[in-house]
């Protein structure tokens, strides 16, 4: 449909709907630079010559195995076993302390600059809602850095399963429902095109892409969809996407 970049959107219409479903870890929290703030120090006391972009492509793997291994696991014990089990990929040594740490660093992630000013922006517009594969304690650490109060905050720890299930999205779209959010009303927004947008595309539901890493070579921490998906929107940052909404409204 459109894309970032002043004339390359074409008749974009965000007054057609009347709420946004975010992901948060990539797309609002730098889940890169939280991840590599806690691995990078651990593999660089082993001697390990991997670049953080190695680092985050190796990571990637282990945490969407360990999600659909432990779909009910909370997302700290997810964290654990997922660097345990990069560890044991790499051949260096994990202790419970260092997967402990790193299953507690959740709230410790930074926000994406433009992310707070963003929602607020597009709060005034829509319902906002969080579909995220975090639990609530890791998120509620989270949304202190975001200063937003979500129509509904909707978790792995909620649904009992992790992004890419179909299950997280039924229960988005149960929950849109709950709130009075009319069908095809609800527009997702998020950075996976593995967790997100694949299963959202499926679930019928139009999508934005915020591209955070548009100019850099492949996903980082976030696997390969499996499928191609094409989104209906691309922006590379959540302050172009506000822009573009409220360009819209004038």
């Amino acid at each position: 449909m459109g894309s970032f970049g002043g004339s390359n959107i074409e008749r974009v219409n965000f007054a057609d709907f009347d709420a946004l479903s975010f992901d948060c870890y990539g797309t609002l929290i730098d889940w890169e630079a939280g991840i590599a703030s806690v691995l990078r120090p651990w593999v660089d006391a082993h001697g390990s010559m991997l670049s953080d972009e190695e680092l985050l492509v190796a990571y990637s793997v282990h945490e969407a195995e360990a999600e659909i291994a432990a779909p009910t696991d909370l997302y700290p014990q997810i964290l654990a076993r997922s660097m345990r089990s990069l560890g044991a990929a790499l051949r260096i040594p994990v202790s419970d302390a260092e997967a402990d740490a790193f299953g507690m660093s959740v709230p410790d992630w930074p926000a994406f600059p433009d992310s707070a000013d963003a929602l607020a922006r597009l709060g005034r517009r829509y319902k906002l809602i969080i579909l995220s594969n975090v639990d609530r304690t890791s998120f509620a650490g989270s949304n202190r850095r975001l200063g937003t109060t979500f129509a509904s905050i909707l978790t792995a720890e909620d649904v009992g399963s992790y992004k890419p299930s179909p299950r997280n999205f039924v229960a988005l779209l149960i929950e849109a429902a709950r709130l009075g959010i009319p069908e095809g009303k609800l527009l997702h927004v998020a950075q996976s095109l593995f967790h997100d947008h694949v299963p959202a595309k499926a679930a019928g539901l139009p999508t934005v892409w915020i591209d955070r890493r548009h100019g850099k070579p492949g996903s980082g921490a976030t696997p390969d969809p499996e499928i191609g998906v094409t989104p209906d929107w691309t922006f590379p940052s959540m302050a172009a996407f506000a822009e573009a909404v409220q360009t819209d409204s004038r």
